[in-house]
């Protein structure tokens, strides 16, 4: 099965570092990965993009056009995503940038405060972990602990304090959603 996802927002807000983060656990987990960043000349504050596609077997291209997955960060986004997500898809949205609902209804769509958690963490620029966690969570396409133990393996030196927070922004992206799928 081969499963696309696409992580969008503003440069800074870790959409390389989250779709880097799911290819390395990907890879970890034995499936087929491509990992395709994607960014304007702007960089921070500009729009940022990952696209990741997993597959149990080679994937023919690295690009997607209906992606089955999309996490985003952002207001612009959500709105060049929304249509483009496939039937059945899931659409994971940051709510603290994203100031409406999506129209359709035939794709599922969870809305996380994921700025306002991430600063109870102690970081606003876990957004990006938190919505990693809900979307892992909703479906588990690679286990959130191979995530984890990719983030591990793979942050570098500089960053590795920032672990610990990094798990709990998952684990609480991964709550909110599990709350919000018992109310449904």
């Amino acid at each position: 099965m081969e499963t696309s996802i696409i992580i969008s927002g503003f440069g800074g807000q870790g959409t390389l570092f989250a779709g880097q983060v799911l290819a390395y656990a990907a890879l970890d987990a034995g499936k087929h990965v491509t990992w395709i960043p994607s960014y304007g000349p702007e960089m921070r504050g500009g729009t940022a993009r990952s696209t990741v596609i997993i597959s149990d077997e080679e994937i023919g291209s690295p690009l997607t056009r209906r992606p089955y997955a999309v996490m985003a960060l952002n207001l612009p986004s959500l709105d060049k995503y929304e249509n483009l997500v496939k039937q059945d898809g899931l659409m994971i949205a940051n709510s603290s940038l994203i100031n409406r609902e999506m129209a359709r209804t035939d794709v599922r769509a969870f809305y996380i405060p994921a700025v306002e958690m991430a600063e109870e963490i102690g970081n606003p620029r876990l957004a990006n972990m938190l919505l990693l966690g809900a979307l892992l969570t909703v479906d588990p396409i690679i286990p959130l602990d191979t995530v984890k133990k990719a983030l591990d393996e793979h942050i570098p030196e500089r960053h590795r304090k920032t672990l610990p927070m990094n798990f709990e922004a998952m684990d609480r992206g991964g709550a909110f959603v599990q709350e919000a799928m018992a109310e449904k």
